[in-house]
């Protein structure tokens, strides 16, 4: 049919009825936007639908409530926050990557072929695969949840059956006892007061920067030589051993503000942030620039594999579940290696060399 209004405006509408038998109208188009072969093509392919049961006008409906993936960013990232440390590295690669180039699209526009095509072109574009992959988490994650929520639109994933590619980023990078010595001299010398603290515990304890960064002086017992990480990475308390060498780091702390925290920012008595800028001018002072602060993790499992001790008390010292995880950073010194061969070499007590 075509609807003609007063003013000369006219609408090409479909009418039908719905599977209750209910009439139903359907508006096509606007007779100046598109042509009667065009409105007539369009009318017959919605009968189509209306054959095998669907409901158009319905359709468009539900189709309207449909939100925008800044929509769904914005109701995920209320969720992360109560349920995931990380969330705000969630928030700034949303804001600062996926939402520019797809939050103005709603669920059902998402593409999988323009998805990987911009994924793939990031890295070429210079952005580390690592950082890509958490990129692809973060989107595929999200549209899981929506669809667990019964967000309209989210009905498919359009990141299923997308595998990451390999981030080949198992960089291995340890301290030797040269580099120590002039890191402890950068540290010792930054203007962050709390930085030779962080990186000796991170050293001396071999946990993460961020348990480090958030420890609170209730869960370490210095009488027992003991902290106790209530949420680590796997989600489980743990709890790491103090050498007398950490101890004596942790009574040489200056308590600041409330003292609630062992290691907080000096100018609001909170946990930082962020150390990246001291810890950057610290590691180019020391001439290691290319050593992270993970790296510091890596550091003292290599000095607990060298020092003689198991990859089982090396993963439990860490926190690891399994000591597969325990063997990347297994680093075991050349020097290491030199006597054990040798050892090797006299059981037998005979001379090869003439």
């Amino acid at each position: 049919m075509i609807e003609v209004r007063p003013n000369g405006g006219m609408t090409y509408a479909l009418r039908y009825k719905d599977e209750y038998g209910r009439q139903r109208q359907l508006k096509i188009g606007n007779a100046a936007d598109i042509t009667f072969a065009e409105a007539r093509k369009e009318a017959q392919r919605v009968k189509g639908r209306v054959s095998v049961g669907k409901n158009p006008a319905e359709e468009r409906k539900v189709a309207r409530t449909i939100p925008t993936l800044n929509e769904l960013a914005a109701r995920y990232l209320e969720f992360a926050k109560a349920d995931k440390k990380s969330h705000d590295i969630d928030e700034r690669y949303l804001r600062l990557h996926l939402l520019p180039r797809f939050g103005k699209l709603h669920l059902n526009q998402l593409r999988q072929e323009e998805i990987v095509e911009w994924l793939n072109g990031k890295v070429k574009a210079g952005y580390a695969q690592a950082t890509v992959n958490r990129w692809q988490v973060i989107l595929s994650h999200m549209m899981r949840l929506a669809k667990q929520w019964g967000v309209p639109g989210a009905e498919t994933n359009p990141l299923t059956g997308i595998r990451q590619k390999d981030p080949n980023n198992r960089v291995e990078r340890y301290l030797s006892p040269a580099e120590t010595q002039r890191l402890k001299q950068a540290v010792d010398e930054s203007p962050n007061r709390m930085l030779k603290y962080i990186v000796a515990l991170l050293l001396l304890t071999g946990c993460r920067k961020r348990e480090l960064l958030d420890a609170k002086w209730d869960e370490v017992d210095l009488d027992r030589k003991v902290w106790r990480i209530p949420t680590s990475k796997t989600g489980k308390p743990r709890h790491v051993p103090l050498s007398d060498d950490a101890i004596g780091v942790l009574r040489s702390i200056p308590r600041i503000a409330d003292g609630t925290y062992i290691v907080p920012n000096p100018m609001t008595g909170k946990p930082f942030r962020s150390i990246f800028n001291s810890w950057n001018s610290a590691r180019r002072a020391a001439r290691v620039p290319d050593v992270r602060i993970h790296d510091l993790r890596h550091s003292a499992a290599s000095n607990l594999v060298n020092s003689g001790h198991s990859l089982y008390v090396v993963a439990k010292v860490l926190g690891h579940a399994q000591t597969r995880t325990t063997e990347r950073y297994a680093h075991l010194d050349n020097g290491v290696l030199l006597n054990a061969v040798n050892a090797a070499a006299q059981i037998t007590g005979t001379t090869w060399a003439d």
